[in-house]
């Protein structure tokens, strides 16, 4: 009885440990850092531009402005990062990675994981790197929360959106440098639209 009992403990334990390795992104393993959980989390970034960023609903939320970013305090050169965001049909927003200048982030400047379902150019819509890395056919993001997971490691990059892989690819533009989300304006007919951020992690490589 006393050699059962043993085994149903360790069996306990082991499964456990393995469920630890599954952890939602709600409950982060070692080494994960969360920069937003529900409404908070402003405090942990830098803001540029003129977005109206705020704490509403249980996320992190911008709808108005020209545009702006929320600016990594840190400086990352290999990490993964995962982001569990909500836009509507006409947002631009993205997560802009490696930013060679923060106060000046462009897709030429920095790594831009784009959230763009209404962009004139589709096969660098929502779920690509600009510039770098295209997809087809497009993702939609509108209209649903939906999970990022990116990952930065040397020259290579892999995004995966919603649990499916749209970007494996190698590229050395951007070495180094802080991350940024994006509350950008949409198409001139559908301008601005809405960006949430309920959850952002991101662990160093």
């Amino acid at each position: 009885m006393r050699r059962a009992s043993v085994i149903t403990g360790l069996l306990v334990v082991g499964l456990t440990v393995l469920g630890c390795a599954y952890l939602s992104f709600g409950q982060p393993a070692a080494g994960w850092t969360t920069l937003i959980d529900g409404a908070t989390g402003l405090d942990n970034w830098n803001r540029v531009g003129d977005a109206n960023w705020r704490a509403e609903d249980g996320a992190i939320v911008a709808d108005k402005g020209k545009g702006g970013f929320l600016v990594s305090k840190s400086s990352y050169k290999d990490f993964q990062i995962r982001a569990e965001f909500w836009a509507d049909h006409t947002t631009n927003s993205g997560v802009f990675l490696r930013c060679t200048d923060p106060e000046k982030i462009t897709a030429t400047s920095a790594y831009e994981v784009n959230i763009f379902d209404q962009r004139p150019e589709p096969s660098y819509g929502t779920g690509a790197i600009v510039n770098v890395a295209k997809v087809s056919p497009m993702p939609k993001a509108g209209g649903k929360w939906n999970t990022y997971e990116i990952t930065a490691k040397g020259s290579h990059l892999t995004v995966v959106l919603n649990g499916v892989q749209t970007v494996d690819v190698q590229d050395s533009q951007h070495a180094q440098g802080p991350f940024a989300l994006q509350f950008g304006n949409g198409p001139k007919d559908a301008p601005g639209g809405v960006i949430k951020w309920r959850k952002v992690q991101i662990k160093p490589l």
